[in-house]
């Protein structure tokens, strides 16, 4: 059964605490500062034991002992936590992926691979880092719920909440007054902010999966996903043959509805033994910072670097080695970019890079593909991209993200296409339930110099719902391009 430890993530318990004395004085202190869900759900009954309210897992009137341990209760210096700073300190392995980092995996309110794995940012959904804001029974074994306190996720109005299924969705929906470059004309698909002066639906996104877990033993899982929205013809498998015509091409590319559109954008099985993970099929891609599900980004509109030099998807395979929760490996090999169980002028692509986090505060990963790119570089064998990014808790309220990529290709008279970019992301928190960040970049393309700035809000609504105000300013001086986008949409998660 959860306890107050297994709520702020240190220890397990193994001894007994009284509401009397000492134990008593220390509970006092950590509730007066702990967040109000947090003290609601610790209840003291009439024979003077302290008991949890497990939510919705089982009977809360069933009576369970608090225990402690000299170290139970206490940060990693060893000091009780006595300000909100310490009870919101984030863990830092997902218990769902079991350190693989792999953002996918857990449901979009789930905020334990972010910031700190992958180098994602914080989640939307949750102001506070996921120890204060999501209950245990919420994320234990077997359950697919990633609801908040109080709020049933899909996988409980279904009834598999307590099955290894996991399930969900969000609704986002937004509204931008101009085109987003590169995008120039209305629908052009040349970025995903290519439909302005209109409130469009942009991710009504679905999906199902069971996670492969591992940690006891040889494992299988899968999972699928689906998107209906403006969002979807810029995350179909658009790499496939016949992909550049609309309404056509194999797989999902032919699945366009004026604007609008449906995409697959991961169907894949997994195995797992240990800290090894497989996944075979069609997944999103690990480069990069930014990533094609909204609930994963801070802001509604899109960096250059994101769109234009970094894969959406894969077909393929892609093995991820954990040796340690400070590490992870990654190696694959794909049908090329974006290509959903297809292939595309003989696109044959590798995949490597590796995630470290020398400390709790600090993740920095790498990512790489090279080979033949498929539809990006027109069939050439000697294409390269990377992504580095590096991503910090500065202090329990500031966040700060680095990343830089680069891309080479070279094939004549077909495809040259050359990009180097340097982004940087901050995000501070406001209130529990409002926080500001700024993103800036450039991005270079075969010469030509791109700018943008973003500031936003994150303003969370509901304990599900998130709307995210941006403006943004773009300039190039070399294509006389000086614009500013004033953008805004609203994001429900279940």
């Amino acid at each position: 059964m959860p306890i107050l430890s297994n709520l702020v993530g240190w220890n397990k318990r193994t001894s007994g605490l009284s509401r009397t004395g000492i134990g008593a004085a220390i509970l006092a202190s950590m509730l007066s500062s702990a967040p109000p869900a947090v003290a609601q759900a610790l209840m003291v009954g009439a024979d003077g034991a302290i008991h949890l309210d497990e939510f919705s897992e089982v009977d809360p009137t069933e009576p369970v002992l608090i225990e402690q341990t000299p170290d139970v209760l206490q940060s990693p210096d060893g000091a009780l936590p006595t300000s909100p700073a310490e009870w919101q300190a984030p863990q830092t392995v997902c218990p769902h992926c079991q350190g693989a980092l792999d953002p996918t995996i857990c449901g979009p309110s789930y905020t334990m691979c972010a910031p700190g794995l992958m180098g994602r940012p914080p989640d939307l959904i949750y102001p506070m880092p996921m120890v204060m804001s999501v209950p245990p029974t919420a994320y234990s074994a077997g359950s697919a719920s990633c609801s908040a306190f109080g709020t049933p996720s899909l996988a409980q109005l279904l009834g598999l909440e307590q099955t290894p299924w996991l399930i969900g969705g969000w609704t986002q929906a937004g509204y931008q007054s101009n085109n987003v470059p590169l995008s120039q004309a209305y629908n052009d698909l040349l970025s995903f902010n290519d439909v302005p002066d209109h409130f469009h639906l942009h991710q009504q996104w679905l999906y199902i999966g069971r996670q492969a877990d591992g940690s006891r033993g040889p494992d299988i899982g899968g999972r699928v996903d689906m998107v209906y929205g403006v969002d979807a013809q810029k995350t179909q498998a658009f790499g496939n043959p016949r992909a550049g015509v609309r309404e056509s091409g194999t797989f999902d590319a032919s699945l366009d509805h004026g604007e609008y559109g449906w995409a697959i954008p991961q169907a894949y099985g997994e195995a797992a033994w240990g800290g090894v993970n497989v996944k075979v099929g069609h997944f999103l891609t690990p480069l990069g910072y930014e990533t094609v599900p909204s609930t994963r980004n801070f802001f509604f509109t899109h960096s250059y670097t994101h769109f234009n030099s970094e894969p959406f998807t894969h077909t393929g395979v892609l093995a991820t080695i954990t040796p340690t929760s400070a590490i992870s490996l990654y190696g694959g090999w794909s049908l090329g970019w974006d290509t959903g169980f297809d292939q595309l002028n003989g696109g044959n692509t590798a995949i490597g890079g590796f995630v470290v986090r020398p400390v709790r505060e600090v993740a920095l990963s790498y990512m790489s593909t090279f080979g033949n790119f498929g539809w990006k570089d027109g069939g050439s064998k000697d294409s390269f991209a990377h992504s580095v990014v590096m991503s910090a808790d500065l202090t329990d309220r500031l966040q700060y993200a680095f990343q830089t990529d680069l891309i080479r290709t070279d094939n004549p008279g077909v495809s040259q296409f050359d990009t180097i970019s340097v982004s940087n992301y901050a995000y501070y928190r406001l209130t529990d339930r409002v926080r500001a960040g700024a993103r800036s970049e450039w991005w270079k393309a075969d010469g030509v110099s791109f700018n943008e700035v973003t500031a936003g809000l994150n303003v969370n609504a509901l304990t599900n719902l998130v709307f995210r105000p941006e403006a943004r300013y773009d300039w190039s001086p070399g294509i006389d391009l000086d614009e500013t986008t004033y953008s805004v949409d609203l994001i429900l998660s279940y």
